[in-house]
């Protein structure tokens, strides 16, 4: 008796019943059933993955170690293109089968690796086999860069957008999450890294639903061109289409850009804003952040004994939350013999200190409210002279996707250029349109609806006077503020800040 093993991979698509694992099965069993002197040992399949490469096929691999232990003598599949379209896996496989003696049979292609001439035989299929891929794989690319060019959307959803049927639309609570990100890191200056510990320390969840959010991907999102209604598409590029391998696209191919693709989170000036701010911090190497300007404290708390300055390190609890501790220089290098001073300073006791001596200012705050958020609005109504959501700007920009149109059916007519592209240009002409006739009616509306420099006016009062009393944390305003906090023996410390005389004494 020989037992038999069959392997086949199995379609997911819905209307490809005859390659459904069902029909599959049931081929093989009459098939096996058929000759007396074989037994069915096992069925092995895997669904929907592609056939050029064996590395993610698991029951492939399953059905190669049951075979090293010898569970059967010959393996049935319908054909060489189901068993792997890789001429080299096809070869070294059936190598190393024919080896330990286990034959395999691809019963449409009438072949068997027993046979004399079948390494021959398989050799000349899984050549076609590969050159169909290879054909197949470049249609592919070839339909998916037609579909970007028209503006379709390949990728997932993320936070403030989800993607379906190749559109993005808005997710509201996601948005206004990515909005206060861009808010805190363009506009109020706070880094990426204080900015992941606010959004922790508020409960906000990250997109996949975590509690803990890091620079890395708060970085992630201020990098995301799709937050202002742009859409680049092709960021990676699979260079082998035997491997699948996807790689980082560095140039090696063009990409697809499309500005005003979609509704935008973010205005275009903020969004302007969060790249010349991570810009300039690249070429300062802080890569979002800075490390000796990194904090409100770094540099500013001193030793009052020795006058080092005090060093910060992460301090992880028994509940697993994080804290930051701040201890004198000269005792981190040298010990209780280079400063006894002993003294630990954690960064939320400090920034409460702050906040402390912020609110028993003695300043006529509603004054420097009023000076501050005049000049801010100064600032904003300067850099929109001429801006990018003016309606005139918006109309002129229309009328030229007008006579792009026109220009790429002039070619066409001129031959300069295939029917196929000229469809693919008027399309994407026709997308970059409709986005800019949605902004030019939200330019209108918020025009008629009189979004002025006054209503500006009041929401920076509002956001400056939650500043001062402590309610929001801006890390600006805070390293600004700060001159100074020393630690002195016997638990005593003193705050300074800025240009103002005031001593400001703390004990604990």
């Amino acid at each position: 008796m020989i037992y038999v093993a069959a392997y086949c991979r199995v379609s997911t698509e819905k209307d490809d019943q005859a390659n459904s694992f069902a029909a599959q099965q049931q081929y093989f069993r009459t098939y096996i059933e058929g000759n007396p002197d074989w037994a069915l040992y096992a069925i092995y399949a895997d669904e929907g993955i592609s056939g050029t490469s064996t590395r993610k096929r698991v029951q492939f691999h399953r059905m190669m170690e049951d075979a090293l232990q010898g569970k059967f003598q010959l393996i049935l599949t319908k054909e060489v293109s189901r068993f792997s379209r890789n001429i080299v896996d096809t070869l070294s496989y059936t190598r190393e089968l024919k080896r330990i003696g286990v034959a395999v049979e691809f019963v449409t292609d009438h072949i068997n690796t027993m046979d004399g001439d079948g390494e021959l035989r398989l050799s000349i299929m899984a050549t076609m086999a590969q050159d169909e891929s290879r054909k197949t794989s470049r249609r592919v690319v070839w339909g998916q860069t037609r579909r970007m060019e028209q503006g379709v959307v390949f990728g997932r959803s993320l936070l403030g957008y989800e993607v379906k049927d190749g559109s993005l639309t808005i997710e509201p609570e996601g948005a206004e999450l990515v909005r206060l990100i861009f808010q805190k890191y363009a506009v109020e200056q706070m880094s990426a890294a204080a900015l992941a510990r606010f959004l922790t320390r508020a409960g906000y969840r990250t997109y996949r639903g975590g509690s803990q959010w890091k620079a890395a991907a708060i970085l992630k999102i201020l990098h995301n061109e799709k937050y202002v209604g742009d859409l680049v598409q092709k960021k990676t590029y699979t260079p082998d289409y035997l491997t699948h391998e996807k790689r980082r696209n560095s140039g090696q191919v063009p990409q697809i850009r499309i500005e005003n693709h979609h509704t935008p989170i973010i205005s275009r000036e903020v969004w302007n804003l969060a790249q010349a701010r991570m810009q300039q911090n690249n070429k300062h190497g802080s890569g979002g952040g800075g490390h000796s300007n990194r904090y409100v404290f770094s540099g500013k708390i001193k030793c009052g004994q020795c006058g080092a300055s005090f060093v910060g390190r992460v301090k992880t609890l028994r509940d697993g939350s994080r804290v930051r501790r701040w201890s004198c220089g000269t005792a981190v290098r040298a010990g209780s013999a280079g400063c006894g001073i002993g003294r630990l300073v954690r960064d939320d006791d400090a920034m409460q200190m702050l906040h402390t001596a912020v609110r028993n200012l003695r300043l006529d705050v509603q004054g420097v409210i009023g000076n501050v958020a005049a000049l801010a609005l100064d600032a904003i109504l300067e850099g929109e002279t001429g801006a990018a959501d003016a309606p005139e700007r918006l109309a002129y920009e229309l009328e030229r996707l007008g006579q792009k149109r026109g220009a790429a059916l002039d070619r066409y007519m001129a031959g300069d250029i295939t029917r196929e592209d000229m469809l693919a240009l008027k399309q994407r002409y026709e997308a970059q349109a409709e986005a800019l006739e949605l902004r030019l009616r939200q330019a209108e509306a918020r025009q008629q609806q009189g979004y002025t420099a006054r209503q500006r006016k009041e929401a920076l009062w509002a956001e400056l006077a939650a500043i001062l009393d402590g309610r929001t944390e801006s890390e600006v305003f805070s390293k600004t503020l700060l001159h100074s906090l020393t630690v002195f023996p016997g638990r005593r410390l003193e705050l300074r800040l800025n240009n103002l005389p005031q001593v400001f004494h703390f004990s604990g």
